[in-house]
Protein backbone atom coordinates (compact mmCIF):
# COMPACT_ATOMS: atom_id res chain seq x y z
CA UNK A 1 0.00 0.00 0.00
CA UNK A 2 3.06 2.31 0.90
CA UNK A 3 4.81 1.54 -2.47
CA UNK A 4 1.94 1.73 -3.99
CA UNK A 5 1.02 5.50 -2.60
CA UNK A 6 4.87 6.11 -3.35
CA UNK A 7 4.66 5.42 -7.20
CA UNK A 8 0.75 7.31 -7.74
CA UNK A 9 2.77 10.84 -6.18
CA UNK A 10 5.47 9.58 -8.60
CA UNK A 11 3.66 9.53 -11.22
CA UNK A 12 1.62 12.66 -10.37
CA UNK A 13 5.04 14.72 -9.95
CA UNK A 14 6.03 13.21 -13.71
CA UNK A 15 2.83 14.46 -14.84
CA UNK A 16 2.92 18.03 -12.97
CA UNK A 17 6.21 19.16 -14.30
CA UNK A 18 5.42 17.73 -17.68
CA UNK A 19 7.99 15.17 -17.86
CA UNK A 20 6.09 13.33 -20.28
CA UNK A 21 6.18 15.13 -23.58
CA UNK A 22 5.88 14.13 -27.13
CA UNK A 23 7.74 15.32 -29.80
CA UNK A 24 6.30 13.49 -32.93
CA UNK A 25 7.58 9.81 -33.97
CA UNK A 26 10.69 10.19 -32.70
CA UNK A 27 8.99 11.30 -29.34
CA UNK A 28 7.23 8.10 -28.58
CA UNK A 29 10.81 6.58 -27.87
CA UNK A 30 11.57 9.86 -25.82
CA UNK A 31 8.77 9.05 -24.26
CA UNK A 32 9.10 5.68 -23.41
CA UNK A 33 12.35 6.79 -21.79
CA UNK A 34 10.73 9.09 -19.60
CA UNK A 35 8.40 7.37 -18.74
CA UNK A 36 11.05 4.78 -17.49
CA UNK A 37 13.02 7.43 -15.68
CA UNK A 38 9.77 8.35 -13.92
CA UNK A 39 9.25 5.17 -12.60
CA UNK A 40 12.99 4.21 -12.04
CA UNK A 41 12.74 7.82 -9.87
CA UNK A 42 9.55 6.64 -8.09
CA UNK A 43 10.85 3.17 -7.23
CA UNK A 44 13.95 4.46 -6.16
CA UNK A 45 11.97 7.45 -3.93
CA UNK A 46 9.80 4.18 -2.63
CA UNK A 47 12.62 2.41 -1.39
CA UNK A 48 13.96 5.51 -0.10
CA UNK A 49 11.01 6.03 2.03
CA UNK A 50 10.65 2.44 3.09
CA UNK A 51 14.21 2.38 3.83
CA UNK A 52 13.40 5.25 6.14
CA UNK A 53 10.53 4.15 7.72
CA UNK A 54 12.15 0.82 8.83
CA UNK A 55 14.91 2.84 10.14
CA UNK A 56 12.04 4.57 12.31
CA UNK A 57 10.39 2.16 13.38
CA UNK A 58 14.01 0.15 14.34
CA UNK A 59 14.64 3.21 15.99
CA UNK A 60 11.40 3.39 17.89
CA UNK A 61 11.97 -0.25 19.07
CA UNK A 62 14.96 0.84 20.70
CA UNK A 63 14.12 3.27 22.03
CA UNK A 64 11.00 1.70 23.81
CA UNK A 65 13.21 -1.00 24.98
CA UNK A 66 15.56 1.27 26.40
CA UNK A 67 12.76 2.97 27.54
CA UNK A 68 12.04 -0.35 29.66
CA UNK A 69 15.28 -1.38 31.03
CA UNK A 70 15.71 2.25 32.33
CA UNK A 71 12.12 1.71 33.95
CA UNK A 72 12.88 -1.03 35.81
CA UNK A 73 16.00 -0.29 36.95
CA UNK A 74 14.51 2.73 39.12
CA UNK A 75 11.81 0.26 39.94
CA UNK A 76 14.90 -1.89 41.39
CA UNK A 77 16.70 1.52 42.95
CA UNK A 78 13.05 1.97 44.92
CA UNK A 79 13.24 -1.41 46.24
CA UNK A 80 16.32 -1.57 47.22
CA UNK A 81 15.89 1.77 48.50
CA UNK A 82 12.98 -0.14 50.79
CA UNK A 83 15.27 -3.11 51.94
CA UNK A 84 16.99 -3.72 54.67
CA UNK A 85 20.07 -5.07 52.98
CA UNK A 86 20.71 -8.04 55.88
CA UNK A 87 17.50 -9.36 55.90
CA UNK A 88 15.74 -8.84 52.68
CA UNK A 89 13.01 -7.39 54.96
CA UNK A 90 11.63 -3.68 54.30
CA UNK A 91 13.52 -1.19 56.22
CA UNK A 92 12.26 2.16 58.47
CA UNK A 93 11.89 4.40 55.03
CA UNK A 94 9.15 1.41 53.73
CA UNK A 95 7.52 2.04 57.07
CA UNK A 96 7.00 5.18 57.30
CA UNK A 97 5.67 5.33 53.91
CA UNK A 98 2.79 2.72 54.49
CA UNK A 99 2.46 4.37 58.00
CA UNK A 100 1.68 7.98 55.95
CA UNK A 101 -0.71 5.93 53.49
CA UNK A 102 -2.95 4.45 56.53
CA UNK A 103 -5.15 7.00 56.81
CA UNK A 104 -8.31 4.97 56.57
CA UNK A 105 -10.71 5.68 59.71
CA UNK A 106 -13.37 2.69 59.15
CA UNK A 107 -10.28 0.04 59.35
CA UNK A 108 -8.49 -0.65 62.72
CA UNK A 109 -4.75 -2.16 61.73
CA UNK A 110 -2.23 -2.82 64.26
CA UNK A 111 1.23 -1.83 64.67
CA UNK A 112 3.97 -4.23 66.05
CA UNK A 113 7.24 -2.57 67.38
CA UNK A 114 9.38 -5.54 68.46
CA UNK A 115 12.79 -5.19 70.12
CA UNK A 116 15.00 -8.53 70.95
CA UNK A 117 16.08 -9.05 74.45
CA UNK A 118 19.37 -10.06 75.21
CA UNK A 119 21.10 -9.45 71.75
CA UNK A 120 23.63 -7.17 72.88
CA UNK A 121 25.56 -10.08 74.99
CA UNK A 122 25.35 -11.97 71.07
CA UNK A 123 27.36 -9.28 69.61
CA UNK A 124 29.37 -8.31 72.60
CA UNK A 125 30.30 -12.10 73.51
CA UNK A 126 30.83 -13.47 69.34
CA UNK A 127 31.15 -10.43 67.48
CA UNK A 128 28.78 -9.02 64.97
CA UNK A 129 29.01 -11.60 62.65
CA UNK A 130 27.23 -13.82 64.52
CA UNK A 131 25.17 -11.43 65.51
CA UNK A 132 24.18 -10.63 61.61
CA UNK A 133 23.41 -14.43 61.28
CA UNK A 134 20.83 -14.09 64.11
CA UNK A 135 18.91 -11.35 62.91
CA UNK A 136 18.52 -13.18 60.18
CA UNK A 137 17.30 -16.15 61.79
CA UNK A 138 15.12 -13.89 63.87
CA UNK A 139 13.86 -12.38 59.86
CA UNK A 140 13.16 -15.89 58.78
CA UNK A 141 10.77 -16.65 62.04
CA UNK A 142 8.55 -13.54 61.61
CA UNK A 143 8.08 -14.32 58.06
CA UNK A 144 6.36 -17.32 58.28
CA UNK A 145 4.20 -15.69 60.77
CA UNK A 146 3.36 -12.68 58.20
CA UNK A 147 0.03 -12.82 56.06
CA UNK A 148 0.93 -11.42 52.35
CA UNK A 149 -1.03 -8.04 53.76
CA UNK A 150 0.92 -7.55 56.27
CA UNK A 151 4.40 -5.35 56.28
CA UNK A 152 7.35 -6.68 57.99
CA UNK A 153 10.20 -4.47 58.63
CA UNK A 154 13.36 -4.21 60.51
CA UNK A 155 14.07 -0.56 61.55
CA UNK A 156 17.63 -1.12 62.62
CA UNK A 157 19.97 -2.75 65.42
CA UNK A 158 17.83 -5.25 66.85
CA UNK A 159 14.23 -3.25 66.51
CA UNK A 160 11.82 -4.69 64.13
CA UNK A 161 7.78 -3.71 63.32
CA UNK A 162 5.25 -5.21 61.23
CA UNK A 163 2.07 -2.86 60.28
CA UNK A 164 -0.86 -5.48 60.05
CA UNK A 165 -4.68 -4.47 58.22
CA UNK A 166 -7.66 -5.01 59.10
CA UNK A 167 -7.40 -6.82 62.55
CA UNK A 168 -9.28 -6.76 65.83
CA UNK A 169 -7.69 -7.42 69.53
CA UNK A 170 -8.66 -10.77 68.81
CA UNK A 171 -6.36 -11.27 65.97
CA UNK A 172 -3.49 -8.99 67.42
CA UNK A 173 -3.11 -10.98 70.56
CA UNK A 174 -3.47 -14.32 68.91
CA UNK A 175 -0.39 -12.81 66.23
CA UNK A 176 1.43 -11.61 68.82
CA UNK A 177 1.59 -14.73 70.27
CA UNK A 178 2.91 -16.53 67.66
CA UNK A 179 5.12 -14.04 67.49
CA UNK A 180 6.54 -14.49 71.05
CA UNK A 181 6.81 -18.06 70.87
CA UNK A 182 8.39 -17.98 67.52
CA UNK A 183 11.80 -16.89 69.98
CA UNK A 184 11.12 -19.33 72.46
CA UNK A 185 13.51 -22.03 70.59
CA UNK A 186 17.02 -21.35 70.61
CA UNK A 187 18.52 -19.97 67.89
CA UNK A 188 21.60 -21.92 66.46
CA UNK A 189 24.38 -20.35 64.35
CA UNK A 190 27.65 -22.12 63.98
CA UNK A 191 27.06 -24.79 66.99
CA UNK A 192 26.19 -22.28 69.30
CA UNK A 193 22.70 -21.83 70.25
CA UNK A 194 21.51 -18.28 71.59
CA UNK A 195 18.92 -17.35 73.52
CA UNK A 196 17.32 -14.23 72.21
CA UNK A 197 13.24 -13.01 73.28
CA UNK A 198 11.54 -10.00 72.09
CA UNK A 199 9.55 -7.17 73.60
CA UNK A 200 6.31 -6.52 71.58
CA UNK A 201 4.60 -2.72 72.02
CA UNK A 202 1.15 -3.01 70.11
CA UNK A 203 -0.94 0.31 68.91
CA UNK A 204 -3.88 0.15 66.85
CA UNK A 205 -4.83 2.64 64.11
CA UNK A 206 -6.45 4.78 64.20
CA UNK A 207 -7.95 4.72 67.97
CA UNK A 208 -3.98 4.99 69.74
CA UNK A 209 -3.05 7.54 66.81
CA UNK A 210 -3.18 8.71 63.61
CA UNK A 211 0.03 10.43 63.10
CA UNK A 212 2.43 8.93 62.15
CA UNK A 213 4.96 10.68 64.78
CA UNK A 214 2.51 9.83 67.69
CA UNK A 215 2.17 6.02 66.13
CA UNK A 216 5.38 5.22 66.82
CA UNK A 217 5.91 7.05 69.84
CA UNK A 218 2.91 5.02 71.20
CA UNK A 219 4.01 1.81 70.00
CA UNK A 220 7.75 2.74 71.87
CA UNK A 221 5.90 3.43 75.33
CA UNK A 222 4.68 0.17 75.08
CA UNK A 223 7.26 -1.54 73.80
CA UNK A 224 8.93 -0.40 76.94
CA UNK A 225 6.92 -1.53 79.19
CA UNK A 226 6.94 -5.08 77.76
CA UNK A 227 10.59 -5.18 78.54
CA UNK A 228 9.98 -4.56 82.15
CA UNK A 229 7.37 -7.12 82.36
CA UNK A 230 9.63 -9.97 81.56
CA UNK A 231 11.78 -11.64 78.88
CA UNK A 232 9.36 -12.24 76.25
CA UNK A 233 6.14 -10.04 76.39
CA UNK A 234 3.67 -7.99 75.06
CA UNK A 235 1.96 -4.49 76.24
CA UNK A 236 -1.14 -3.02 74.05
CA UNK A 237 -0.69 0.90 74.55
CA UNK A 238 -4.29 0.78 74.76
CA UNK A 239 -4.48 -0.83 78.35
CA UNK A 240 -1.86 1.40 79.83
CA UNK A 241 -4.07 4.23 80.05
CA UNK A 242 -2.87 6.59 82.70
CA UNK A 243 0.97 5.23 82.46
CA UNK A 244 0.72 5.85 78.87
CA UNK A 245 -0.64 9.63 79.47
CA UNK A 246 2.22 9.92 82.54
CA UNK A 247 4.86 8.05 79.65
CA UNK A 248 4.26 10.24 77.34
CA UNK A 249 4.68 13.36 79.58
CA UNK A 250 7.83 12.35 80.41
CA UNK A 251 9.56 12.04 77.32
Amino acid sequence: MLVASIFAVGLLLCIEFDLFYFTGVSGLEEQRVTVAEAIGLTCLLAICVVAFVIRRLREARVESQRAVVIDQQMQELRKQALRDPLTDLANRRAVLERLNETHDPDSQHAFFLLDLNDFKSVNDTFGHTIGDSVLQVVAERFKRITRPSDLLARLGGDEFAMLVNDVDRAGAEALGARLLASLSNRIWVDGIGHDVGVSIGVVFIPSDGVATPEILSNADIAMYRAKKVGKSAMVFFGDLGEDAEASTHVS
